[in-house]
């Protein structure tokens, strides 16, 4: 059977690979620490999952608007507005399945063939591929370990083409942790209303920062506010990432056409996991500091195993809930590594090429802190045996 080209252009998640490996040996009955998953280890607090019980039992299990409940959009529109700062009205939200699905709507809508997006490396292993689906064409720009992995104005500037519509940040970044600070962001936002390209500003970890008080293009100046499109979701923030529901705010014009594109995909999100999400950013948020200082603590017990290990360097994490330690200096390929780590040592992390980041693992400290315990000595001997090996 013929298969369309554009399976060519894009290549399968490399997190989730390597989480259904994990899954496959500890169905075979292998013990597998797994430090891959993107995805909180906490419930979804009762509260929300009430919320979703209550519509079923209302009977909420029709069609609902293609871009979400004018309740959930107003209510995502207020949620956006008190954390950012300034107005966002309902009608310039559309609600989708997850914010991958925001991201995939707002490619499709905004890019032409051959259209050129700049992103910062190390990247989400999904933005390139998103891109690419779309008929455009992913710019990498280097941000450096040496700059706490946060992108420069100078490397943006050599990227940006005449064909450049748009640049995408995450902060806090997957798969380093970076967080930008509003000083780190000002170059930036100045750059791109010089040279007329849209910002797209991945904020799906904005709750989880440590430490740090993150700054915003958006909060730039009103050139830059009307250059900036935001992408949002509940996956993160409230253990919600089965639920699929992801936010994007923008231009009114932009938010119409990307309903356009969803009324022709999967018209509208799940009726129920509307309502639950409605439960969840209106609702109590006491979950949202518990489950960030959870995290915070096993962030920095992480960090300390990961740099007592010989030929192991970390940049300090300052968000979301993943650590991006670089161990070129026991092996450069990262590819192999994580396959010995996982069938000779029993423990799973990502590799960092398909982060753009060679030479680099990630691990995610969404678990336990037993886990963290014991998943990071199995890594250390791992590493240790390599190292041994090549001595």
């Amino acid at each position: 059977m013929k298969l369309s080209s554009r399976l060519d252009r894009i290549k399968p998640s490399a997190t989730l690979a390597v989480e259904a490996r994990a899954k496959e040996l500890r169905a075979a009955g292998v013990d597998v620490i797994g430090f891959g998953a993107g995805e909180p280890d906490f419930d979804t607090p009762a509260h929300i999952k009430d919320a979703a019980k209550r519509a079923l039992d209302a009977g909420q299990t029709k069609y609902t608007p293609v871009a979400g409940t004018k309740e959930l959009r107003d209510a995502v529109a207020r949620w956006l507005s008190d954390a950012h700062g300034f107005s966002i009205a309902g009608g310039d939200v559309i609600v989708s399945c997850g914010a991958k699905h925001s991201l995939a709507n707002l490619f499709l809508a905004l890019l032409d063939e051959g259209d050129e997006v700049v992103i910062p490396a190390p990247y989400w292993v999904s933005y390139p591929d998103l891109v690419a689906m779309a008929g455009g064409k992913p710019v990498i720009a280097l941000a450096r370990a040496e700059d706490g992995f946060l992108l420069r104005a100078d490397a943006l500037a050599r990227a940006i083409t005449p064909r450049t519509r748009a640049l995408v940040l995450c902060s806090p970044s997957n798969p380093t942790g970076a967080v930008y600070t509003q000083a780190d962001l000002e170059p930036i936002a100045r750059l791109c209303v010089e040279r007329d390209v849209l910002m797209i500003s991945d904020d799906i970890y904005r709750t989880l920062c440590y430490g740090v008080t993150p700054g915003h293009v958006a909060r730039c100046g009103e050139e830059a506010r009307s250059r900036t499109i935001l992408v949002d979701g509940v996956s993160k923030a409230y253990a919600m990432t089965g639920f699929r529901i992801g936010f994007c705010a923008g231009p009114r014009k932009l938010v119409t056409a990307m309903e356009t594109i969803q009324s022709q995909s999967t018209s509208n999100p799940t009726s129920i996991a509307q309502a639950a999400a409605l439960e969840a950013i209106t609702g109590p948020q006491d979950s949202v500091g518990e489950m960030r200082a959870a995290f915070d603590a096993r962030r920095r017990r992480m960090g300390e195993l990961l740099r007592a290990i010989p030929g192991v360097s970390l940049v300090e994490p300052r968000g979301a809930f993943y650590a991006f330690p670089d161990v070129s200096a026991i092996t450069p390929d990262d590819l192999a590594l994580t396959r010995v780590l996982l069938d000779e040592h029993r423990v799973a992390v990502v590799p960092g090429t398909p982060f753009g980041a060679p030479g680099h693992v990630r691990l995610s400290y969404a678990t336990s802190m037993e886990k963290i315990e014991e998943g990071l000595g199995r890594l250390r001997a791992g590493l240790e045996a390599i190292r041994a090996t090549r001595a």
